[in-house]
């Protein structure tokens, strides 16, 4: 496997995924904007777009590949048998529970969206969106499976592009939002739901190569079985914590009005990110470091966590910077249009610095839980996440009448910074991960190429401070050519300085 030419595979899909579901919150932004219809949808959006992330972005990964990676070294027969199982409990368990919350769906949204409980209007929509766009979380589960069993063949294409059907299908209804008027919001709900459907299709297609699927719903539960969920639950909240914090946040949001929105905007900007510094390299990783572990060959264990360690640095370093340095000319320019105002602007941006600090902590959760998870651990990272989601609960909800919703981003990095360290500092102790001799000299090369990169940016920002102010029309061209020159900048400092090297791109781990 190459670790940089699977990572930037999973990572191509993935971005051209961020920048449709960029699209699809310009169109809502303008559309919408951060009202009480907005915050509505986006309470019955989050639920199973939470989901969403916590299954399809390497949760669901960290119980199965492990365990089907070892089915798969037993032959096609073991392996199929192995997956069937779990395809079927999931299956069945799924149906269930989403039968089950709609049925409760009132009392549902109550616990996630508590405050809306004093607008009678504003739960009602709520509810009623929540209920067409909870099915999404059966179908995206399913499709979740499918990418696993991909991922496991180090095939990471189709699973990283099935996330860009979601978008597409949001974006073409609000193409046509002008004769919808108030409607807008259910026709988006129903577009959710019906691309988790196209979604399961799409991959199910690309499976069929490795697995073939057997409905029995006669199940026994044998050990391995057992073992895997087990895992899953502690891996979903481990993998997923920064979601959870998410989720929590958004929840203590809907007490003020707009938070909600505010906290979804800034989320989408460093998503982006995350989605390949962490995400991305947490996924590619785990079925051939699982291989290596399970064969005791240290020295690419070793090559690989080093490795994945530099990468996710190599590309958090800088946005975290660039986001700190420009978060209110970043938020103005890719949504201050429409009904969008300055004021929710200025409250997104402010939730985007925030988020910003957090951001090489997130993507390194994800790199360091990805170890453990290797190792068939996922108690150690479900403990330690625990703790983490509990401090993020007491500091926002403690701050949160004093600050408020701007606590939340502040509670959710400090957390996940918390949660990163106690990873690194458990695996070090446990012998589960060591440095290599050339990590440090790369890792001071990256963080001063992040600085030059910072400074240049910085310039350019105040080069087009002009042509950047709110009511410019065209801002996000002076945006997207900053963001452009200086990566490019970084790129070239990083190449003459030899943080990157063009040998890197052929090595073989």
């Amino acid at each position: 496997m190459n670790l940089l030419k699977s990572t930037g595979t999973f990572g191509f899909y993935t971005i051209i995924s961020r920048l449709l579901g960029y699209l699809r919150d310009i169109l809502i932004a303008i559309f919408l904007g951060t009202g009480m219809l907005a915050d509505a949808f986006f309470v019955a959006f989050r639920i199973p777009n939470t989901f969403r992330r916590l299954f399809a972005e390497g949760t669901f990964n960290a119980a199965f590949v492990p365990s089907y990676s070892s089915e798969i070294i037993k032959g096609k027969k073991k392996s199929n048998k192995f997956a069937n199982e779990i395809f079927n409990f999931l299956f069945i368990g799924l149906l269930f529970l989403t039968i089950i919350i709609e049925i409760f769906m009132p009392v549902f949204v109550s616990i996630i969206a508590p405050g809306f409980a004093d607008e009678i209007e504003k739960m009602e929509v709520a509810i009623n969106l929540t209920r067409i766009t909870f099915p999404f979380l059966f179908f995206i589960s399913l499709a979740s499976f499918f990418s696993a069993i991909l991922n496991s063949h180090n095939k990471f294409a189709a699973a990283a592009a099935a996330p860009i059907i979601l978008n597409i299908v949001l974006i073409l209804v609000l193409l046509f939002s002008q004769s919808l008027g108030d409607q807008l919001v259910y026709y988006l709900s129903y577009g959710v739901c019906l691309a988790g459907i196209l979604q399961l299709l799409f991959l199910y297609r690309y499976v069929t190569k490795y697995y073939s699927l057997k409905f029995n719903f006669k199940l026994k539960v044998s050990n391995k079985v057992k073992i895997f969920f087990r895992k899953l639950l502690p891996s979903i909240f481990s993998s997923g914590v920064t979601q959870i914090n998410i989720l929590i946040g958004t929840i203590i949001a809907s007490f003020q009005a707009s938070a909600v929105s505010y906290l979804y905007y800034a989320d989408r900007i460093y998503q982006i990110n995350l989605a390949i510094a962490g995400i991305a390299i947490g996924v590619v990783i785990l079925p051939q470091l699982s291989k290596h572990i399970q064969s005791r060959k240290k020295n690419k264990i070793l090559l690989i966590q080093n490795k994945a360690l530099e990468l996710s640095l190599f590309l958090s370093l800088p946005a975290t910077i660039a986001l700190i340095i420009g978060s209110e000319q970043i938020i103005s320019a890719l949504f201050g249009y429409g009904s969008f105002n300055e004021t929710s602007a200025k409250n997104s941006s402010l939730a985007l610095y925030y988020f910003a600090l957090g951001l090489p902590a997130f993507a390194l959760i994800k790199v360091f839980s990805s170890f453990f998870f290797a190792n068939h651990d996922t108690k150690t990272p479900f403990y330690i996440s625990l703790i983490a989601v509990m401090l993020n609960i007491f500091i926002s909800l403690y701050y949160f009448s004093e600050i408020g919703f701007i606590i939340i981003p502040i509670a959710t990095s400090f957390s996940s910074w918390f949660n990163s360290i106690v990873l690194f500092l458990i695996l070090k102790n446990r012998e589960l991960f060591y440095f290599n001799q050339i990590f440090f000299v790369k890792c001071i090369k990256i963080i001063f190429a992040s600085i030059l990169m910072g400074l240049f940016f910085n310039f350019l920002l105040n080069y087009f401070q002009n042509e950047l102010t709110f009511k410019q029309e065209i801002k996000s061209l002076y945006l997207i050519l900053s963001v452009i020159l200086g990566l490019l900048f970084y790129l070239l400092v990083c190449y003459l300085i030899k943080a990157f090297k063009m040998s890197d791109i052929h090595l073989k781990y």
